[in-house]
């Protein structure tokens, strides 16, 4: 009985070593996001990225070691980031000797960048995702001497350019938000596409009254409430920085009157007041909006067309339309909001810096640069890049349109997003009244540019 007990732990011992070791590997490269594979290996089930040793060392291969630079996306579409992977599989048959690992953290992306920020420990490339300035600045290293700086677009450069002349990332696709909307149903309802505020309003005054009700003017979630905050956010800065008004100084020096808020916050709570908005906006998914667009029943989408793709599943013939913010002020002239949307920066201290900007250079050829603008349908932010998608034509004709910075991310502290999601979410919901909204935005502004 003894030694069966003996033979049974010791049976016991070598299958949880057997264990530990398989769950050491399943972390490994064995399934990593490196650029010579195929497909999306790597990613689990719901296309997260696993997490890897990113530190850059050298790997060993059959043709001895090679360098491994570790790229960080926000890209979050798996075609894309299949897209991505295939231009560096392109270097790296020109370079063997270097390995490029991509990750795709997804949703975790600022928290995951946050921490190696504090660690002073960052890929050795990485997307600056609207903040290449005001963020990453300092850990960035200044490509303004590369070939391509040269190249970058007039509505791009200062953006990506901090007050010294130090360039911080190419950027790869400009963001150019403002509406897209349904070119079918606007047609249908004899609609042209607003320039003005008011006649946007009449626009969904119109579609719901002559649809009986089919049409909803706008789709907005409480679920994904970055859509709420995200209608706020654009027009922010039509109401606030337009020349009409210009807050821009009292909003950055924290002298700002935030009773101003009000009438912004009852703009929103009128549009939902008057069935403007799903009524189903508090449990409403972002993901519901795809298909309900695709069926003819939603009219506008505040933001860019990255929901295409989606809506095409649904109706390949469909015709979506983009065009810039109406304004909100009188005497002002449209805008987008945007600026940085997809980057590439090198880690100022990361151990490969030279081959990190080598493989930024290679993104930076004008074929890829037109492979990245037909993939993600946004505009590239080098001049001269060659593109043909559905929204050409639309970047085209608003090309000389001015492109304002997202308004949060210049005029209001880090984690005033957050704020302004939420309690756009509570005002629809009628927990709280648009002057109570100002009072929280004054609040939490206050105690945000204090930290």
């Amino acid at each position: 009985m003894r030694k069966t007990w003996i033979t049974v732990i010791a049976l016991l011992l070598i299958v949880s070593t057997a264990l530990v070791g398989c769950s050491q590997r399943s972390g490994g490269n064995d399934g990593g996001n490196v650029a010579n594979d195929s497909g999306s290996a790597g990613n689990d089930a719901d296309g997260n990225a696993p997490k890897t040793d990113d530190s850059a060392e050298p790997v060993k291969s059959d043709g001895g070691e090679k360098i491994r630079l570790t790229v960080y996306s926000t890209i979050g579409e798996l075609k894309n980031q299949d897209m991505m992977k295939s231009i560096a599989a392109d270097f790296t048959k020109e370079n063997p000797n270097i390995q490029v690992e991509f990750q795709f953290p997804g949703a975790e992306y600022e928290n995951i960048l946050k921490v190696k920020m504090a660690a002073n420990d960052l890929p050795d490339v990485f997307d600056t995702h609207g903040w290449a300035v005001i963020r990453y600045g300092k850990y960035l290293a200044d490509l303004k001497d590369e070939p391509w700086a040269g190249n970058l677009t007039d509505t791009i450069k200062p953006v990506v350019t901090d007050k010294d002349g130090k360039l911080e990332a190419l950027v790869l696709s400009e963001a150019k938000d403002g509406i897209s909307y349904n070119a079918d149903l606007l047609e249908k309802y004899g609609i042209a596409p607003p320039t003005r505020f008011a006649e946007l309003m009449d626009a969904a005054d119109k579609l719901k009254t002559e649809s009986n009700g089919d049409v909803t003017p706008f789709f907005m979630s409480g679920i994904d409430n970055g859509m709420i905050g995200g209608f706020l956010d654009l027009y922010a800065t039509s109401q606030y920085i337009s020349p009409s008004t210009n807050d821009s100084a009292s909003l950055l020096d924290g002298s700002f009157d935030w009773k101003k808020w009000t009438p912004l916050a009852q703009k929103l709570l009128d549009m939902q007041k008057k069935g403007y908005i799903n009524k189903d906006v508090l449990t409403a998914k972002y993901t519901d909006m795809p298909q309900r667009f695709a069926q003819g029943k939603i009219a506008f989408v505040f933001g860019a067309p990255s929901f295409a793709d989606e809506v095409y599943k649904v109706n390949k013939d469909i015709k979506i339309g983009i065009m810039p913010l109406t304004t909100m002020v009188d005497g002002d002239s449209q805008t987008f909001s945007g600026g940085e949307r997809y980057t590439m920066g090198a880690w100022k201290d990361g151990k490969h810096l030279e081959e990190s900007k080598k493989l930024i250079q290679f993104f930076a050829k004008p074929e890829n640069m037109s492979k990245i603008a037909n993939a993600t349908k946004l505009p590239p932010g080098l001049k001269d890049i060659p593109s043909q998608h559905e929204f050409t034509t639309y970047y085209e004709q608003f090309k000389d349109v001015r492109v304002f910075p997202y308004f949060d991310r210049v005029y209001l502290p880090n984690g005033m997003w957050d704020v302004m999601c939420k309690t756009g979410t509570a005002l629809v919901a009628g927990d709280v009244t648009p002057a109570q909204f100002a009072d929280k935005m004054k609040q939490e502004y206050d105690r945000l540019r204090n930290q």
